[in-house]
Protein backbone atom coordinates (compact mmCIF):
# COMPACT_ATOMS: atom_id res chain seq x y z
CA UNK A 1 0.00 0.00 0.00
CA UNK A 2 1.31 3.46 -0.96
CA UNK A 3 1.79 5.78 2.00
CA UNK A 4 0.19 9.19 1.42
CA UNK A 5 2.79 11.99 1.54
CA UNK A 6 0.16 14.42 2.84
CA UNK A 7 -2.04 14.30 5.91
CA UNK A 8 -5.57 15.72 6.17
CA UNK A 9 -5.60 19.43 6.86
CA UNK A 10 -7.31 21.04 9.82
CA UNK A 11 -7.59 24.78 9.12
CA UNK A 12 -8.22 25.89 12.75
CA UNK A 13 -10.02 29.00 11.54
CA UNK A 14 -7.68 29.68 8.61
CA UNK A 15 -8.95 29.98 5.05
CA UNK A 16 -9.05 26.43 3.70
CA UNK A 17 -7.33 27.38 0.44
CA UNK A 18 -4.38 28.85 2.35
CA UNK A 19 -4.05 25.70 4.44
CA UNK A 20 -4.11 23.48 1.35
CA UNK A 21 -1.58 25.71 -0.40
CA UNK A 22 0.70 25.54 2.64
CA UNK A 23 0.36 21.76 2.97
CA UNK A 24 1.26 21.07 -0.66
CA UNK A 25 4.03 23.68 -0.65
CA UNK A 26 5.63 22.27 2.48
CA UNK A 27 5.48 18.75 1.02
CA UNK A 28 7.36 20.03 -2.04
CA UNK A 29 9.84 21.86 0.17
CA UNK A 30 10.67 18.91 2.41
CA UNK A 31 10.76 16.37 -0.42
CA UNK A 32 7.63 14.36 0.25
CA UNK A 33 6.59 15.51 -3.22
CA UNK A 34 9.76 15.14 -5.27
CA UNK A 35 10.80 17.27 -8.28
CA UNK A 36 9.04 15.89 -11.33
CA UNK A 37 6.30 14.17 -9.30
CA UNK A 38 2.92 14.24 -11.04
CA UNK A 39 0.19 15.99 -9.09
CA UNK A 40 -3.38 14.77 -9.49
CA UNK A 41 -6.01 16.98 -7.92
CA UNK A 42 -8.31 14.09 -6.95
CA UNK A 43 -5.41 12.25 -5.28
CA UNK A 44 -4.24 15.35 -3.38
CA UNK A 45 -7.83 16.10 -2.36
CA UNK A 46 -8.22 12.57 -0.99
CA UNK A 47 -5.00 12.79 1.02
CA UNK A 48 -5.89 16.20 2.44
CA UNK A 49 -9.55 15.39 3.12
CA UNK A 50 -10.89 18.29 1.05
CA UNK A 51 -12.71 18.81 -2.23
CA UNK A 52 -10.87 19.34 -5.50
CA UNK A 53 -11.64 23.08 -5.63
CA UNK A 54 -9.14 24.29 -2.96
CA UNK A 55 -6.56 21.87 -4.37
CA UNK A 56 -6.91 23.32 -7.87
CA UNK A 57 -6.67 26.86 -6.46
CA UNK A 58 -3.53 25.91 -4.51
CA UNK A 59 -1.92 24.36 -7.59
CA UNK A 60 -2.63 27.53 -9.59
CA UNK A 61 -0.92 29.62 -6.89
CA UNK A 62 2.05 27.24 -6.80
CA UNK A 63 2.32 27.43 -10.59
CA UNK A 64 2.54 31.23 -10.40
CA UNK A 65 5.57 30.98 -8.07
CA UNK A 66 7.20 28.27 -10.18
CA UNK A 67 6.89 25.33 -7.80
CA UNK A 68 4.44 23.57 -10.09
CA UNK A 69 4.44 23.39 -13.87
CA UNK A 70 1.44 22.59 -16.03
CA UNK A 71 1.21 21.29 -19.58
CA UNK A 72 -2.52 21.38 -20.48
CA UNK A 73 -4.00 17.93 -21.11
CA UNK A 74 -0.60 16.36 -20.38
CA UNK A 75 0.53 16.80 -16.80
CA UNK A 76 0.70 18.89 -13.65
CA UNK A 77 3.91 18.20 -11.80
CA UNK A 78 6.42 19.52 -9.30
CA UNK A 79 8.93 21.68 -11.16
CA UNK A 80 12.61 20.80 -11.34
CA UNK A 81 14.90 23.75 -10.49
CA UNK A 82 17.90 24.17 -12.77
CA UNK A 83 21.14 26.06 -12.14
CA UNK A 84 19.85 29.24 -13.81
CA UNK A 85 16.73 29.31 -11.65
CA UNK A 86 18.81 28.78 -8.50
CA UNK A 87 21.04 31.73 -9.47
CA UNK A 88 18.06 33.94 -10.31
CA UNK A 89 16.30 33.06 -7.05
CA UNK A 90 19.47 33.79 -5.10
CA UNK A 91 19.80 37.21 -6.73
CA UNK A 92 16.13 38.05 -6.07
CA UNK A 93 16.28 36.89 -2.44
CA UNK A 94 19.43 38.88 -1.62
CA UNK A 95 18.15 42.15 -3.08
CA UNK A 96 14.67 41.66 -1.61
CA UNK A 97 16.02 40.82 1.86
CA UNK A 98 18.31 43.84 1.71
CA UNK A 99 15.37 46.12 0.97
CA UNK A 100 13.24 44.49 3.67
CA UNK A 101 15.95 44.81 6.31
CA UNK A 102 16.60 48.43 5.34
CA UNK A 103 12.95 49.35 5.87
CA UNK A 104 12.40 47.18 8.93
CA UNK A 105 15.36 48.62 10.86
CA UNK A 106 13.77 52.06 10.78
CA UNK A 107 10.43 50.77 12.10
CA UNK A 108 10.86 47.68 14.25
CA UNK A 109 10.71 47.56 18.03
CA UNK A 110 13.72 46.68 20.17
CA UNK A 111 12.13 43.28 20.82
CA UNK A 112 11.88 42.51 17.10
CA UNK A 113 15.45 43.73 16.60
CA UNK A 114 16.63 41.32 19.31
CA UNK A 115 14.83 38.45 17.55
CA UNK A 116 16.44 39.43 14.25
CA UNK A 117 19.87 39.42 15.86
CA UNK A 118 19.17 35.96 17.25
CA UNK A 119 18.32 34.75 13.73
CA UNK A 120 21.56 36.27 12.44
CA UNK A 121 23.47 34.55 15.24
CA UNK A 122 21.98 31.26 14.01
CA UNK A 123 23.13 32.09 10.47
CA UNK A 124 26.62 32.85 11.77
CA UNK A 125 26.79 29.59 13.72
CA UNK A 126 25.69 27.63 10.63
CA UNK A 127 28.24 29.45 8.49
CA UNK A 128 31.05 28.60 10.90
CA UNK A 129 30.37 24.87 10.48
CA UNK A 130 29.73 25.27 6.72
CA UNK A 131 26.10 24.07 6.95
CA UNK A 132 24.59 25.65 3.84
CA UNK A 133 21.07 24.28 4.41
CA UNK A 134 21.01 25.69 7.95
CA UNK A 135 22.13 29.08 6.62
CA UNK A 136 19.17 29.06 4.22
CA UNK A 137 16.70 28.01 6.93
CA UNK A 138 17.86 30.68 9.37
CA UNK A 139 17.89 33.28 6.60
CA UNK A 140 14.27 32.36 5.81
CA UNK A 141 13.35 32.94 9.47
CA UNK A 142 15.10 36.33 9.36
CA UNK A 143 13.38 37.21 6.10
CA UNK A 144 9.95 36.38 7.55
CA UNK A 145 10.50 38.39 10.74
CA UNK A 146 11.88 41.41 8.91
CA UNK A 147 9.10 41.31 6.31
CA UNK A 148 6.51 41.50 9.09
CA UNK A 149 8.48 44.33 10.71
CA UNK A 150 8.28 46.48 7.56
CA UNK A 151 4.56 46.94 8.27
CA UNK A 152 4.18 46.99 4.49
CA UNK A 153 1.31 44.94 3.10
CA UNK A 154 2.79 44.77 -0.41
CA UNK A 155 6.00 43.17 0.88
CA UNK A 156 4.04 40.81 3.11
CA UNK A 157 1.73 39.62 0.34
CA UNK A 158 4.63 39.12 -2.04
CA UNK A 159 6.57 37.05 0.46
CA UNK A 160 3.52 35.02 1.51
CA UNK A 161 3.41 33.75 -2.07
CA UNK A 162 7.14 33.49 -2.77
CA UNK A 163 8.63 32.23 0.50
CA UNK A 164 8.28 28.48 -0.12
CA UNK A 165 9.56 28.76 -3.69
CA UNK A 166 12.61 30.73 -2.53
CA UNK A 167 13.46 28.15 0.11
CA UNK A 168 13.00 25.21 -2.28
CA UNK A 169 15.01 26.79 -5.10
CA UNK A 170 17.89 27.70 -2.81
CA UNK A 171 18.33 24.16 -1.49
CA UNK A 172 20.98 23.77 -4.19
CA UNK A 173 22.70 27.06 -3.35
CA UNK A 174 26.43 27.19 -2.76
CA UNK A 175 27.90 30.33 -1.17
CA UNK A 176 30.17 32.63 -3.16
CA UNK A 177 32.56 32.83 -0.20
CA UNK A 178 33.60 29.21 0.13
CA UNK A 179 35.88 29.79 3.10
CA UNK A 180 33.74 29.55 6.27
CA UNK A 181 36.00 32.03 8.09
CA UNK A 182 35.74 34.77 5.45
CA UNK A 183 32.01 34.14 5.00
CA UNK A 184 31.38 34.26 8.74
CA UNK A 185 33.32 37.51 9.05
CA UNK A 186 31.06 38.99 6.36
CA UNK A 187 27.96 37.89 8.26
CA UNK A 188 29.41 39.43 11.43
CA UNK A 189 29.69 42.76 9.58
CA UNK A 190 26.03 42.39 8.58
CA UNK A 191 25.10 41.71 12.21
CA UNK A 192 26.94 44.79 13.42
CA UNK A 193 25.06 46.97 10.94
CA UNK A 194 21.70 45.48 11.96
CA UNK A 195 22.48 45.96 15.66
CA UNK A 196 23.26 49.63 14.93
CA UNK A 197 20.02 49.99 12.93
CA UNK A 198 22.12 51.16 9.99
CA UNK A 199 19.98 50.14 7.03
CA UNK A 200 22.43 51.34 4.38
CA UNK A 201 25.34 49.43 5.89
CA UNK A 202 23.22 46.32 6.48
CA UNK A 203 22.09 46.26 2.87
CA UNK A 204 25.64 46.73 1.58
CA UNK A 205 27.00 44.03 3.92
CA UNK A 206 24.35 41.52 2.89
CA UNK A 207 25.04 42.07 -0.79
CA UNK A 208 28.78 41.78 -0.17
CA UNK A 209 28.31 38.39 1.51
CA UNK A 210 26.63 37.14 -1.64
CA UNK A 211 28.85 38.82 -4.22
CA UNK A 212 26.17 41.29 -5.33
CA UNK A 213 27.71 44.51 -4.04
Amino acid sequence: MTIAPLRPVNPHGKVLGDEVHSAIGEAILDGRLQPGAHLRDHELAGWLGVSRTPVREALQRLERTGLVEVAPNRYTRVSIPDAKLIAETHEFAVFALGNVVHIALSRCSDEVLAEALADIDTIIAASRVDDHAAVIDASADLFEAMTLATDNRAFRRLMDEAEIAIRRNLRGWNPLLECPIARTDAYLAFRSAVAARDGDAAERALRAVHGLA
